[in-house]
């Protein structure tokens, strides 16, 4: 019987001094600006989805006969209260308008649409009012001043 000595004669780990900390340096700010980046557009997304939420019920409240201008805002702070908006956070009153049917123009005068015609609710806001800046500017974040609308068209009713 034969024994095999073990080869390796230094069994201790060898450490390599400074590369792990070098790499983490390098790669971590890149990794916090991705991460940040992440929440910053997406929490954007989230603002938009919820105006465009808000515009849509804003408008199903437009279309119907005799709807004022209240029933219209009321629809708008329940979806944006909904979303944990408050009312300070995008523009009250949304902004109205009526296209007639068969012409180009949009018109404010929109409590004089009738049946087929179009009428357009919007709700904006702007990113600095309603957001939170994670990131500057410089390095890819959402600039203050950037606006964000949700907008929908829908026909009236009879």
């Amino acid at each position: 019987m034969r024994l095999v000595a073990n080869r390796n004669h230094n069994s201790r780990p060898r450490f390599r001094s400074g590369n792990a900390v070098l790499d983490l340096a390098l790669v971590m700010p890149l990794l916090i600006g991705i991460t940040f980046g992440a929440v910053e557009y997406g929490y954007a997304l989230f603002i938009k989805h919820t105006l465009q939420s808000a515009a849509r019920e804003g408008a199903r409240a437009a279309i119907v006969a005799g709807a004022t201008a209240q029933n219209i805002q009321d629809s708008v702070d329940g979806s944006m209260q909904a979303a944990g908006f408050i009312q300070s956070k995008y523009t009250r009153p949304p902004t109205i308008e009526y296209q007639k049917s068969g012409t180009t123009t949009w018109s404010t005068a929109w409590t004089s649409a009738v049946a087929g015609d179009s009428i357009r609710v919007t709700v904006s806001t702007t990113w600095g009012t309603a957001g939170i800046s994670v990131l500057p500017s410089y390095l890819g974040g959402i600039g203050p001043a950037k606006a964000l609308n949700g907008s929908t068209t829908m026909r009236k009713e009879g």
